[in-house]
């Protein structure tokens, strides 16, 4: 029976500082990416009009060279599809027994049916960050939102290795 490997998620702030951690297990790893599955570990909450659930299966995409990760989300019971929760982040770092990634506050939430709430505008725009990583932040949102209009039906498990070009 072979070990499942699994590593520490670590969410930073742009100065550095952790402000979330969880454990996921490695479902497919290369050298410019990472899939994941963990599971929701805070309290049931509704979120823009998902609920999102303790105990829902997250399948979560890393990349070292994109600027974005993309969240999977399934229902706790039965599994139902609730939508994706995209970070846009600088580009992933993966270490041993680590996935490090830099929140630059702007998330994309898609549904189901494909549209999707570009979040947290506000908080990216008070960031202090230079222009190249603003226009590559606003560049990754354009870069899933097209993903998204040209991949439905998406699963995540079936589009990473599309995703790790």
């Amino acid at each position: 029976m072979a070990m499942t490997e699994t590593v520490m998620v670590v969410k930073q702030d742009t100065s550095g500082r952790e402000v979330w951690q969880y454990e996921g297990e490695v479902l497919r790893r290369s050298g410019r990416g990472v899939l994941l599955q963990a599971y929701f570990d805070r309290d049931d909450r509704l979120f823009h009009g998902v609920w999102l659930c303790k105990g829902d299966r997250f399948i979560e995409a890393y990349f070292t060279h994109r600027w974005y990760n993309i969240f999977e989300i399934h229902h706790r019971q039965g599994d139902a599809l609730k939508g994706w929760y995209c970070n846009i982040t600088r580009p992933a770092r993966l270490l041993d027994g680590r996935v490090e990634y830099v929140d630059l506050a702007l998330d994309l939430l898609v549904y189901p049916d494909g549209s999707s709430l570009l979040l947290d505008e506000d908080e990216f725009a008070a960031l202090s960050l230079g222009e190249e990583d603003r226009r590559r932040a606003l560049g990754a949102v354009r870069a899933l939102r097209r993903w998204f209009a040209g991949h439905q039906p998406f699963r995540l498990s079936e589009q990473f290795r599309l995703l790790l070009r």
